[in-house]
């Protein structure tokens, strides 16, 4: 037995497991899989052939005193996986939503907490749990049981050792672990399996040399990145990574 709204907005071809409720405020697309023991609660915005996992809790209140019952949304976008016993908690008046891109993996027991956006092809692995407003860019990999403190940012194309807690931002490109969180070195396979050049990933690791290996300060590793290397492309992905950072970026190694 299920306990689906007559109010929710369901595409085509939706196969919904037992025990599974979805209530009013929802809209499902074409070719979702929704397995059994399922909830999707108001503000569940799920689009075409997502598959969800047993267990799961979809678009559920935020885990935040501060939230007031506002209505907000979590959207899931295309061909996305979201395995068994995920909880992901939609936005506060902060920002009115969470977000989970396209072509992403949601191991299970993953948490995505109240006004986190996460890009698209990100992969969290098992036990990923995460506090409010974390951004994880397109082409993340975070290992399983990883801890990642709120407003916390990781970079495009990043890949996070697993069982190490994230307190800082992550920048691109780049592979971190350690304690406390630090660089380890540029993700080399990651980028050759996307399509990145070696004239790319060199530069990608000039980069980090002089950002981590040179002996200066955050600011002057700039001037020097800046004044060695045209501002585009991955250059100017990191540089602007680096100077929005709120948090501050993770530390070289020690």
């Amino acid at each position: 037995m299920n306990n689906v709204s007559k109010k929710a907005l369901i595409g085509s071809n939706v196969k919904i497991g037992n025990f599974t409720t979805i209530n009013d405020d929802v809209i499902i697309g074409d070719n979702v899989e929704i397995s059994s023991c399922v909830l999707i609660d108001n503000g569940a915005r799920i689009s075409n052939n997502v598959k969800i996992g047993h267990g799961s809790a979809i678009a559920i209140t935020p885990q935040d005193l501060k939230f007031e019952g506002e209505e907000t949304i979590f959207e899931i976008g295309e061909n996305t996986i979201v395995r068994e016993c995920v909880t992901l908690n939609r936005g506060t008046k902060q920002s009115g939503k969470s977000s989970v891109g396209k072509n992403c993996l949601l191991m299970a027991y993953t948490h995505v907490a109240h006004d986190c956006i996460i890009g698209d092809n990100v992969i969290l692995a098992n036990l990923v749990n995460m506090g409010g407003h974390v951004e994880i860019d397109d082409w993340a990999i975070v290992g399983g049981m990883v801890p990642i403190h709120q407003f916390v940012r990781i970079g495009m194309h990043s890949l996070i050792a697993a069982g190490f807690r994230t307190m800082k931002d992550v920048p691109p490109y780049i592979i971190s672990g350690n304690l406390p969180m630090q660089y380890e070195g540029v993700n080399i396979i990651g980028l050759r399996r996307r399509g990145f050049t070696s004239e790319q990933i060199k530069k990608i690791g000039d980069i980090y040399h002089i950002l981590y290996k040179s002996g200066l300060n955050i600011s002057d590793a700039l001037k020097k990145i800046k004044n060695e290397h045209e501002m585009k492309d991955e250059a100017k992905v990191i540089i602007d990574f680096i100077e929005t950072s709120s948090r501050g970026i993770i530390g070289g190694e020690r």
